[in-house]
């Protein structure tokens, strides 16, 4: 009796909520397959070209055009074609490899210092008029850089400096976004009180810096560096214009210069997988800074997300 009399009851006061919860449970599981499914989509779009042009890198100009592109060719060229990119116009593409070590590392070196200093000053500092220059850099951030190539090349062109290293370095050693990503930094990882009981003990403003806060920075400082390290290493645009001599390109300008030649048929050799197989090493810099220094760039990025 008493089985039979309180098994309806049950059924009435929980088969809605466990229908709910089943269903909301249904739908959860089904949100995240498909954010599965995008971010495996996602991943995908990233890593093939990468895949491609590592595979594409141990074919020969034959087997380039004759096999598949996601599969080795019938020989494996990758260590000719690393000979002939090292060796070819008498090793140019050294220079080219040392032009870009220079220029992104200079570059991103001084960009990591004046956004430092800057985020930090707009951060920690009250003076007038810091809110409107915080403004406009900000503002800058959404600029392209495109956009302000040609009138850079007119001022440094009056100022006879282009088609020097400077021409590349000095643009460079701008970021607003730099400047806005220290200066969100800052004001979460230095607390007020740390930098008065600096004072308090007598240090003063640029000992209380060094000392103190570009401890607390640094995770913030290798993430603006890599940035910076990745956009100069990537520009384009700015050194095709800037530079007309071939001894100071960067690899993007002179990669692009040989497969430009290559594919116009300008020169009696092919070139294409002397091109590609540059381009891979062109990006294994870039990938063993990642590795190395990625830890302080999740941090760095991480640290402005929760407000305590």
């Amino acid at each position: 009796m008493n089985t039979t009399s309180s098994s309806p009851l049950t059924s009435a006061g929980t088969g809605p909520a466990d229908s709910r919860a089943g269903t909301s449970r249904a739908g959860r599981r089904s949100s995240n397959r498909l954010l599965t499914i995008l971010l495996w989509m996602v991943a995908l779009y990233f890593l093939l070209p990468l895949v491609w042009l590592l595979i594409a890198s141990t074919k020969n100009n034959a087997d380039l055009f004759t096999t598949f592109g996601f599969w080795f060719g019938q020989d494996f060229s990758l260590w000719s074609n690393l000979r002939d990119v090292f060796t070819a116009r008498d090793g140019l593409f050294l220079r080219w490899s040392l032009n870009t070590v220079l220029y992104a590392g200079v570059s991103a070196g001084g960009a990591t210092l004046l956004a430092t200093t800057a985020g930090y000053a707009f951060a920690k500092y009250r003076f007038p008029g810091d809110r409107m220059l915080f403004s406009i850099a900000l503002g800058a951030v959404m600029i392209p850089l495109t956009a302000l190539a040609l009138p850079t090349y007119l001022l440094f062109n009056a100022a006879h400096l282009t088609n020097t290293v400077w021409s590349i370095i000095l643009p460079s050693l701008v970021s607003p976004f730099g400047v806005y990503l220290m200066r969100v930094y800052a004001a979460d990882a230095i607390p007020d009180s740390l930098l008065e009981a600096a004072r308090v003990d007598g240090a003063g403003e640029l000992r209380t810096f060094l000392q103190v806060s570009a401890r607390l920075l640094a995770p913030g400082m290798v993430t603006v560096f890599l940035f910076s390290l990745v956009a100069t290493w990537n520009n384009y645009f700015l050194p095709l214009i800037m530079l007309n001599t071939s001894s100071l390109y960067p690899l993007t300008v002179g990669l692009a210069q040989q497969q430009a030649a290559s594919a116009a048929g300008g020169g009696s050799q092919a070139l294409f997988s002397t091109v590609i197989t540059g381009s891979t090493v062109s990006i294994i810099p870039l990938v063993i800074a990642f590795i190395f220094l990625q830890r302080y760039w999740q941090s760095g990025l991480a640290s402005g997300s929760v407000k305590e």
